[in-house]
């Protein structure tokens, strides 16, 4: 049990690590040197979540019905070679190729790191693990910017060679450290199929007409996937064409950048947690309408500044923003779910806001081909705007 756990604390900081090794400055590599547009730079991001829609129920199957260590490990060894090819291969047609291989080894772990620990150290120990697990991956993206900043310094593709020789030798170790002494095959009755699928769908889409209650916590979700993606995908883009980066390359500021929004997040999620009363639905609901609206706010004026260091700071307080938004959103859902109905609603709205982000992309990437960036920009905060109604006319009820 305590070598599971302390498997899990390793995988969770290694893991993260290794992502922001590629993270940090996939997007900068992307413009600077493979030199895609903006509609380019979000498909990319829409064949990602195109794909771990498409692979995430097989892969769930192979993870219950053989071992969700080996799942772990393809899955670790598959993104590794994702990263390889992106690094060796930066032209657009290879980029598609590694966002599916990536979407795909993603899928793999994506459950199963959970399951796996739940397995050994049981549900009740697991909680702990995973507030932990927490820390420990974001202890994990800290070093991994500072290390990206410093490989991508050296020579940009080095983050990426260096995260795919690191993946494979991970893969490898976790043959030999990670424990599966709890692992229990699921009942056929209880596996995860195609048709088990959508009977969840209709299950929960019918669970909403019942209950209207749960039908704005999906339209949130929807608009949040919608303004979502594109901004992930262009802003580096913006900064890059907007703007000369002062002082040091723009390898350096987009680790300062991303490594200084990451703690302020932390910071600020800290206050937070520590003055908002989370018990409260009002107080969520308004909350959670604030910050919506300094988001649409800061979107806009992210777009239209003709300044670095106010484009740099309004950067900041957007990613702080999300940060907080998105643990406050959960336990506001949680809230409002009966425990017998919980998981059903959740995947509902996991897969809302996939559709979200695969429709909303798109629609950026074009408004910033057609009529430049910030325009595209723009379109981000005209597709979250519409959530300020939904969240007004749940303050009026609230208020009734």
């Amino acid at each position: 049990m305590k070598k599971a756990y302390r498997v899990y604390l390793a995988y969770s900081g290694g893991i993260y690590f290794l992502f922001y090794l590629v993270f940090n400055i996939n997007s900068y590599f992307r413009v600077t040197v493979v030199g895609l547009d903006p509609l380019q730079l979000v498909l990319l991001g829409t064949l990602l979540e195109g794909s771990i829609l498409v692979f995430e129920i097989p892969t769930g199957i192979a993870a219950d019905l053989y071992s969700r260590k080996l799942s772990i490990i393809i899955g670790v060894f598959i993104m590794g070679t994702a990263y390889l090819l992106e690094g060796l291969f930066p032209i657009y047609p290879i980029l598609l190729l590694e966002q599916v291989i990536a979407g795909l080894g993603w899928t793999f772990t994506s459950g199963a790191v959970e399951a796996w620990i739940s397995d050994e150290i049981g549900e009740e120990a697991a909680g702990q693990a995973f507030m932990r697990g927490a820390q420990m991956e974001k202890i994990g993206a800290l070093a991994g910017i500072a290390a990206s900043t410093l490989l991508a310094s050296l020579w940009i593709r080095l983050p990426f060679l260096v995260c795919s020789g690191l993946m494979a030798l991970g893969a490898l170790a976790l043959i030999f450290v990670m424990p599966e002494e709890g692992f229990k095959p699921a009942p056929v009755e209880e596996r995860h199929t195609w048709q088990k699928m959508g009977e969840t769908l209709r299950r929960g889409m019918g669970m909403v007409r019942r209950r209207p209650a749960l039908g704005p916590i999906l339209w949130i979700g929807l608009f949040i996937g919608l303004y979502s993606e594109g901004f992930d995908r262009l802003w580096v883009a913006h900064m890059t064409e907007q703007f000369s980066f002062p002082f040091f390359n723009g390898v350096i500021w987009m680790g300062v950048i991303q490594g200084g929004a990451m703690l302020l997040t932390a910071l600020v999620m800290e206050g937070v947690r520590r003055r908002v009363e989370i018990s409260n639905q009002r107080n969520l609901v308004r909350v959670q309408a604030l910050i919506a609206a300094l988001i649409v706010a800061g979107l806009v004026g992210f777009a239209l500044t003709g300044q670095f260091y106010t484009a740099v700071a309004i950067f900041m307080v957007i990613s702080i923003l999300r940060g907080v938004q998105a643990p406050l959103y959960t336990t506001w859902t949680n809230h409002r779910l009966d425990s017998q109905v919980r998981a059903t609603f959740l995947s509902i709205a996991s897969l809302v806001d996939s559709v979200g982000q695969a429709s909303g992309g798109p629609l950026m990437g074009a408004a910033a081909r057609t009529a430049g960036l910030r325009w595209g920009l723009l379109t981000s905060a005209g597709l979250l705007a519409p959530v300020m109604v939904v969240f007004g006319r749940m303050i009026h009820k609230h208020e009734e």
